[in-house]
């Protein structure tokens, strides 16, 4: 992640309490501080969640710190801050312990547990605070105009809209802004091809695909007749200086494709606060060139205009930023720039995020840098993400294997609903058509949007059908089973007459009931996480763990055969927590989950 700031966004806000785990590091440092000299500030004072066989909820190495310098044992010093954490977060834990060579265990009592339960399941949110502000811009998706989306376009699209989705919940106000590709030199060559090759049927019937087919004839064309760059060039010279017929056909490439983008849009559930293109920006460019070079940020080289980054030996630190070329056209780098610049003066931002491919690392580092000396103050980000390729190989227009994103989407959307009768017929059961139709469309569209979430995002993307539908594994089908199976036990409990969830009760009757509802505290944590490292994958493996907690507290913990009635509330409870968590989660990720599978 590049900023301008390393970090700088973590001031924006207070850091999230909202989990039993942050409350408890935040004693841990007042304990610590306690023991320390005046005005000497403590290492990290963090709890972390304990492993499984151990019998503590969370443990500390803090006492490892602070040997060197109070002079003492580990487990001394552990001694002491167990004794003040004890009186501290009274009502909180049970007596925290010492072992090994002084790492510090505490267990959440149970009385705390009920309390964070009843709190959560009371509310709309989970607990999780609104406690940010502020305005954070987004950039991600950006096709460009008379051209198919494509898988190449899944990844900036998903990745953008799940940090818009968490960025919102967590309480920011969230401008997202696709900036689409509607200027530039392919426009003039645009216009020459539909004036002379034009197949008006096919127009009608896919004007973005006919589009695609007369960019793609123009410069085959070109290259038997280089004459028609020329006639392209006066084309575009012509429709930057406001000829009306050009400018006439250039809003009928924009719109059209505007309208096939909305409706791939639409059906991945993605949405846009503004839609600012490289356009929107076309005045601006001279005038920003002209003070770039007046305040000495840029300079002439070689009849073009650069910024150089230099250090104090002058030597390159980074390759030339080139803003305007020789015969005086701007670039992508001067449109970035007068972009910054309007999101800063129109939205007075916190943070700028910007969610492309990882070959464009260099161009935001100049970008950013520049920025930095024009004096935006705005924290700014680059969001990078890895290669998504098939299990042959890389995509490749010339090889025909790019996948129209329509195409991939009724793909997967026929692949689920082929599974799921598969799965019906083993089961010995048929479903309305209506409710295949809809599950599939939530399976699918799911899984494609998982198996790029789920992944680290500067890691490359094998893309694997057979894999993102697995109902094993940490996969979309896995998590959304999980949510279904959870309305399957409410509804079992119901025919057998059993208590409903009252949203309070909580026995610790088996340790996998603690440690689901332990699992489900975290959330918010975890989802601030998620967007503050601009990682959506730590929102997803945080619910890959919960479905796999649940299944395991499923197969140990009866609800319908248990003993106790208070036991069987609890676990309702616990169930009904464990699918508002779920649910809750998917939909940041921007992935519905069905009510049976």
């Amino acid at each position: 992640m590049e900023a301008n700031q390393p970090n700088s966004h973590a001031s924006t806000s207070a850091p999230s309490q909202s989990s039993v785990q942050d409350r408890l590091s935040a004693l841990l440092e007042e304990a610590v501080r306690s023991l320390l000299p005046e005005g000497e500030e403590p290492p990290p004072c963090l709890f972390e969640r304990s492993r499984p066989d151990f019998a503590s909820d969370y443990q500390s190495a803090v006492s490892m710190q602070l040997a060197r310098s109070l002079r003492r044992s580990p487990r001394d010093i552990a001694g002491q801050v167990a004794e003040r954490l004890a009186e501290a977060a009274a009502g909180l834990i049970e007596p925290p312990e010492v072992s090994g060579p002084g790492f510090l265990g505490v267990r959440v009592s149970e009385a705390c547990l009920a309390g964070e339960l009843e709190r959560r399941l009371a509310s709309d949110r989970l607990d999780v605070p609104e406690e940010r502000s502020g305005t954070v811009v987004i950039d991600y998706s950006s096709p460009n105009v008379a051209k198919r989306m494509h898988i190449g376009h899944i990844r900036s699209t998903v990745i953008g809209d799940s940090l818009r989705r968490m960025g919102s919940f967590l309480g920011y106000r969230v401008i997202a802004d696709n900036h689409i590709g509607d200027w530039g030199t392919q426009f003039g060559q645009l216009i020459y091809a539909y004036r002379n090759w034009l197949d008006a049927d096919q127009f009608d019937q896919d004007p973005v695909g006919e589009l695609e087919r007369l960019y793609v004839r123009f410069h085959k064309e070109a290259e038997t007749s280089p004459e028609l760059h020329d006639a392209a060039r006066e084309e575009l010279r012509k429709l930057q200086k406001g000829d009306s017929a050009n400018f006439e056909l250039w809003t009928l490439f924009r719109r059209s494709s505007r309208a096939a983008f909305d409706r791939l849009y639409d059906r991945l559930g993605v949405v846009f606060d503004v839609t600012h293109g490289e356009s929107h920006y076309k005045d601006d460019l001279g005038p920003l060139v002209d003070d770039l070079l007046e305040r000495g940020i840029a300079e002439h080289s070689e009849g073009a205009v650069c910024v150089f980054f230099r250090d104090e030996d002058g030597e390159d630190t980074m390759t030339p930023f080139l803003v305007q070329k020789k015969d005086g056209a701007h670039l992508y780098a001067t449109t970035d720039l007068a972009t910054v610049q309007f999101r800063e003066r129109e939205w007075s931002p916190v943070r700028m995020i910007y969610v492309t491919g990882g070959p464009q690392q260099l161009h935001f580092r100049q970008v950013f840098e520049t920025s930095r000396r024009m004096g935006v103050t705005t924290d700014m980000e680059h969001v990078w993400f890895g290669m998504m390729s098939l299990p042959e190989g890389a995509f490749s227009t010339r090889k025909g294997n790019v996948i129209l994103l329509d195409d991939l989407l009724d793909e997967a959307e026929s692949r689920a609903r082929a599974l799921q009768v598969e799965r019906l017929e083993g089961r010995g059961e048929t479903w309305p058509d209506d409710e295949l139709d809809g599950l599939a469309r939530t399976l699918g569209l799911g899984a494609v949007k998982y198996a790029d979430l789920s992944n680290n995002p500067q890691t490359n993307v094998v893309f694997s059908f057979d894999r993102m539908l697995s109902f094993e594994g940490n996969t979309a089908p896995y998590l959304q089973y999980t949510s279904a199976r959870t309305n399957s036990l409410e509804r079992k409990a119901a025919d057998k007459g059993l208590p409903e969830a009252d949203g309070s009760t909580f026995v610790a009757a088996h340790e996998a009931d603690r440690e689901l509802l332990l699992h489900t505290l975290d959330l918010g944590r975890r989802v601030s996480q998620a967007f503050d490292e601009g990682k959506p994958s730590f929102l997803a493996t945080y619910l890959h763990e919960l479905a796999t907690k649940y299944h395991h507290w499923y197969a140990a913990c009866p609800v319908i055969q248990a003993d106790d009635e208070a036991v069987s509330r609890s676990r309702l409870n616990l169930n009904l927590l464990a699918r508002r968590t779920l649910v809750l989660g998917l939909d940041l990720l921007g992935i519905g989950v069905p009510e049976r599978m």
